[in-house]
């Protein structure tokens, strides 16, 4: 008995492995780094520019067509204001971890979701000097929808963070009159990705 259940384990083992795959991507980010709140408690809108992300990933088939894929991305965005007759950019570099729950909905389509956690690196705003970064560590969601062909893959998403997370300028007296920057994402992604 022992050694057939030894036996149906390590197929089922090796079955799950043969399900499962890991690979490379890549892509661009499409969005902005937040906004930027003034003394008289006025906003002001980004400008975004393209940003982009570089990773690895692990996806696991599960029954009836689910599967569940960890994935870690460095990520750069970049986020242009202008005010006061100024513009400067604002520069966000992170490690991101989706986890993402899928199901292969239709021939090589397959539609996901799931939190993503980040991890801020760097957080520079040319011209200004802010305080550090109220929590290094927040939790976002993305949820999208991809095309697997073979070995390679195509995916476009759309994150937003859950948590509050800002920086407060270090001169709140300055002459542009900035106060505190909001640091939530808010952006969509477009992945190329290629199993091992």
């Amino acid at each position: 008995m022992k050694k057939t259940l030894i036996i149906l384990l390590l197929l089922a083992s090796t079955g799950l492995y043969a399900q499962s795959s890991f690979g490379v991507k890549g892509g661009l980010n499409f969005g902005d780094n937040g906004k930027i709140e003034t003394s008289d408690l006025t906003e002001i809108d980004p400008e975004s520019k393209t940003g982009y992300h570089l990773g690895i990933y692990y996806r696991m088939e599960l029954p009836l067509g689910f599967f569940v894929k960890p994935e870690l991305l460095f990520t750069k965005t970049t986020s242009t204001f202008e005010y006061s007759n100024m513009s400067s950019d604002y520069d966000v570099s992170k490690l991101d971890l989706p986890i993402l729950v899928g199901i292969d909905v239709l021939g090589p389509l397959n539609v996901f979701v799931g939190p993503s956690l980040q991890y801020i690196l760097e957080n520079d705003f040319a011209d200004f000097e802010i305080e550090d970064v109220e929590n290094d560590f927040t939790v976002g969601a993305q949820f999208g929808l991809g095309v697997q062909i073979g070995r390679i893959g195509v995916d476009v998403r759309y994150e937003r963070a859950l948590t509050d997370n800002q920086a407060e300028f270090l001169n709140l007296d300055n002459p542009s009159g900035l106060r505190r920057i909001d640091m939530r994402p808010d952006q969509f992604l477009l992945s190329l990705s290629l199993d091992f």
